[in-house]
């Protein structure tokens, strides 16, 4: 039974995530989606911490405490990944904002498309963001395979903005000054909602950690709750329900949350 369970963790923590990019999302070709490389690399940031928990939870426990210690690291560790794709979306996201106002303000003063794409590119903070932008500004090329959603959106409207401009010679600033507004607003929006969604996100953290101010308290009391649940049948078995309760509240509680901001 012990090499099944410590199976079956590691099978959910291999699960794909159940992520769908949403109806108006852009194409495979306009740069949405992840690349394998990144795909691997985040499972493997996922797996590795949760390998260790077993190893760490069947040296000093029993197997189904192992099993349950993989699994919670996976849950942490998935966790921990989504906040870090959020930070970093945001970023390249602010850096494309300053480039764009970068590159709005050479083309209205006159500047020619290849000088501005050169400010804009040398003043972009993000070196990802800049080797994006620039083969879009140069050659109206699309974004490449990998770019973030709303990124590779935005960018496909400056690409299309720059076909436009070299066939017929009509101004760039306007299609620019209306998609670094986009981006604002956007940014705006994102700000507002996460601090919206602070106080639950809290209220979620404080509740994930009672069961362990639980055990600390009986501990401290002399009713050694941890040997009970680790060591009799009846208390693995409401180990083993109570961490799985605990896995799907908070599981829960992220989805309302990321539905909420993603409204």
């Amino acid at each position: 039974m012990s090499p099944a369970l410590l199976c079956l963790a590691l099978g959910l923590l291999a699960w794909p995530s159940g992520a769908r990019p949403g109806r108006l999302a852009p194409r495979r070709g306009a740069g949405a989606g992840r690349t394998p490389g990144a795909v691997l690399a985040g499972r493997g940031r996922v797996l590795v911490p949760a390998v260790a928990a077993v190893v760490a939870g069947a040296l000093v426990s029993t197997p189904v405490v192992a099993a349950l210690a993989g699994v919670c690291a996976g849950s942490v560790g998935r966790a921990v990944q989504a906040r870090r794709r959020a930070a970093a979306e945001q970023r390249r996201t602010r850096a494309l904002v300053e480039a764009l106002g970068v590159l709005t303000a050479e083309v209205r003063a006159g500047r020619s498309l290849a000088e501005a794409t050169g400010a804009a590119v040398d003043g972009c903070p993000d070196p990802a963001t800049a080797t994006a932008l620039g083969p879009v500004l140069r050659l109206g090329d699309p974004p490449p395979d990998g770019t973030d959603g709303g990124d590779a959106a935005a960018l496909a409207r400056i690409a299309a903005a720059v076909r436009l401009s070299a066939h017929t010679g009509c101004s760039l600033a306007g299609v620019l000054t209306a998609v670094e507004d986009d981006l604002r607003a956007r940014l705006r929006a994102e700000e507002e909602l996460r601090s919206a969604v602070a106080g639950p996100r809290a209220s979620a953290a404080v509740l994930a950690g009672l069961p362990v101010l639980g055990l600390l308290m009986g501990s401290g009391v002399g009713a050694d709750p941890w040997r009970v649940l680790t060591t009799t049948a009846p208390g693995t078995a409401l180990l083993v329900v109570g961490v799985g309760l605990e896995l799907a509240g908070t599981a829960w509680s992220a989805h309302l949350v990321r539905r909420a901001v993603q409204r």
